[in-house]
């Protein structure tokens, strides 16, 4: 397995300036009670979050390995993992611009993929590591400045970031990543980027009510930005077009219990070209709906933070131009099952992606449907560290309908120094 040397100097380099700039005692780091792993830098992190600088360093880590397979008796596994360092400006605080704010991410990713390497997993439609991807090196993720408008109802958003950081926005607490995170651009990502690539964009929202609001977004399109070494590519040389999507997102407080949920209906254009499948000769523009849907269904009296939520997505994409034309996944989450471990969480979901037929027709192969499952028990370690066991089962690996059966165990932690 490749080693990580550059990935931990990172860590470590992170880890020393920290420590440095924080003065704190080493009886206050490692606080299981504190939000941040070297604790609050003897009150001074407090300190500039109150002036508007709010400072956050994160790392996700993922091992994967084959646990078995139908057709493939070799076994391996892999490691990858993503820093981020960023920082967030409440600019009415430090510049007295009134509901304005700035973002900044960093992020650095490196290591391997299950998905990629192992024979049990070859042509895997999904990743059962979603961390990694996007070549592994540094890149600019968040460079950007929000300003409210109309007595806040106009939110406008300018700058350098992804589609999937406001548009079919999801939780990617799954390790698989048919489960985590926004779908479109995992379906459509040869145009729609997600984190950690960022492009130019503006995204416009407008609240019509305090659960429900409307908006609109144009994303460049720049296959440059892809390249291992353009992290940090502010040029817009290279850009064919772009990625414009549209939403709607409703977030009620159902029943005598007031669960929380959301639901979010959008639909996206590109007005880049792009091939057809059936005839590379002619060129069309790739579009598509998704649907997704996040709900709390039980909770226990009086205890708003625990209790079980189900969530659905559903992806739907052209089929002249697009490999993959429809995914779904649903799924179940409980969080504090045991009362003695009341943040822990018990999670299951199920992911099914389809080919395109004239893909078939196109490669002559016996495509299908794809199916990604899995099961993980998220520990609730400390308050800056969350360790989430998993086990996964792909069947039809790479939607063949003779493809592999493959199962797959993982650990994925989140810390926040």
């Amino acid at each position: 397995m490749k080693t990580h040397k550059s990935l931990m100097a990172s860590c470590l380099s992170v880890l020393s300036i920290t420590l440095f700039i924080q003065h704190a005692q080493a009886a206050a780091a490692f606080d299981p009670n504190s939000p941040w792993m070297l604790s609050d830098w003897n009150g001074q992190r407090t300190a500039l979050q109150a002036q508007g600088y709010d400072f956050s360093f994160g790392y996700t880590g993922e091992y994967a390995g084959i646990l078995d397979s139908k057709n493939t008796s070799t076994h391996g596994s892999a490691y990858t993992g993503q820093l981020a360092l960023g920082t967030h400006f409440d600019l009415n605080k430090i510049l007295g611009w009134q509901d304005t704010e700035a973002q900044i991410t960093l992020t650095y990713r490196d290591g391997q993929s299950l998905s990629e390497h192992s024979p049990a997993l070859a042509g895997h439609l999904s990743s059962v590591q979603e961390v990694w991807g996007r070549e592994q090196t540094w890149r600019l993720t968040d460079l950007w400045i929000k300003k409210k408008f109309l007595d806040q109802k106009l939110d406008v958003k300018v700058g350098r970031f992804g589609e999937g950081e406001d548009f079919n926005s999801f939780d990617c607490d799954f390790q698989n990543l048919a489960l985590c995170g926004s779908q479109v651009g995992n379906w459509v990502g040869d145009q729609w980027y997600n984190w950690p690539v960022s492009q130019w964009a503006m995204r416009v929202k407008y609240n019509l009510q305090p659960d429900l609001y409307t908006q609109v977004g144009v994303y460049e399109y720049n296959p440059e930005n892809l390249d291992r070494g353009k992290g940090f590519n502010l040029s817009t040389d290279g850009s064919h077009g772009a990625i414009i999507p549209a939403e709607v997102v409703w977030s009620p407080k159902l029943g005598a219990q007031s669960m929380a949920g959301e639901y979010r209906l959008g639909y996206y254009y590109s007005t880049a070209d792009a091939e057809e499948i059936t005839n590379k000769a002619q060129t069309s523009h790739k579009q598509g709906v998704w649907v997704t849907a996040k709900q709390k269904l039980f909770q226990p009296a009086d205890q708003t933070d625990r209790g079980l939520t189900g969530f659905v997505n559903l992806t739907f994409h052209d089929s002249d131009t697009n490999k993959i034309d429809n995914m779904q996944n649903v799924g179940l989450v409980y969080k504090g099952l045991l009362n003695q471990r009341p943040q822990d969480e018990l999670a299951l979901g199920v992911a099914r992606i389809h080919i395109n037929d004239d893909w078939n027709d196109v490669q002559n192969k016996e495509y299908d449907t794809e199916y990604n499952t899995e099961l993980y028990y998220g520990i609730h370690a400390t308050n800056w560290l969350t360790i989430r066991p998993n086990v996964q089962y792909v069947r039809h690996v790479g939607a063949l309908k003779n493809g592999d059966n493959t199962w797959v165990g993982g650990i994925k932690f989140s810390t926040a120094f």
